[in-house]
């Protein structure tokens, strides 16, 4: 449930509103995807910014907001792993999604990006969640609790996994400092005050031509 003071099923409503501005994406009308959608945090910030339509893709079941599954606007995919999941047929008609949005939790972004590409138009963006703290070392299998990082340090891994971009088939247009903290501090409740920085990016296809 979201907190009193969030507009958004979650917080993470607030993490890709922060995008939203930050990068000056206006989502009117635009028919998205949300990879990893979880509660929905995502999903509810593009509905209430204008999205005409979001495919809502995640691997749990009954997790997500009763109101968001209550719209119409709003294709629930559940117990569907976004690395694997194909886009639905009207999607791929229609030559893709205008915009993706993603936070695939411990995932790293060397396969989230490709996952993303799936869906994606060849002029549409990303706005992908970067975790530091998930990108170091080998995270091949789920790791039992996040590494706590400096912020500096973490800052600096956003910035190096947004470079590597291109390697995985988009390039990075702009980077930001979530205001929300994410990857709870290991023996203590998440809340406002522990856990990680994280960082959104703003992507491209690499054969896009829009400056």
């Amino acid at each position: 449930m979201a907190d009193a003071d969030c507009p958004y099923v979650s917080r993470g409503g607030l993490k890709l509103e922060h995008a939203l501005r930050t990068f000056l994406l206006d989502v009117t009308g635009l028919v998205c995807a949300d990879l990893g959608a979880s509660t929905g945090g995502f999903t509810d910030c593009l509905l209430k910014h204008g999205a005409s339509r979001v495919y809502a893709v995640d691997t749990a079941y009954g997790e997500f907001a009763w109101s968001l599954r209550n719209d119409p606007r709003v294709i629930v995919m559940e117990r569907s792993n976004a690395l694997h999941t194909v886009p639905p047929a009207e999607v791929a008609g229609a030559g893709g999604v205008d915009l993706v949005v993603m936070d695939l939790g411990w995932t790293r972004q060397k396969f989230a990006i490709p996952a993303a590409m799936k869906w994606l138009s060849a002029m549409g963006r990303i706005v992908s969640l970067i975790k530091p703290h998930y990108e170091i070392g080998d995270r091949s299998q789920r790791p039992s609790a996040p590494t706590v990082l400096d912020e500096s340090e973490a800052e600096a891994i956003a910035r190096r996994v947004a470079d590597q971009m291109p390697e995985w088939g988009a390039r990075a247009l702009a980077l930001t400092r979530s205001p929300v903290l994410g990857g709870a501090v290991s023996g203590k409740r998440k809340g406002k005050g522990t856990g990680n920085a994280e960082w959104l990016a703003l992507l491209q296809p690499i054969t896009s031509q829009i400056p």
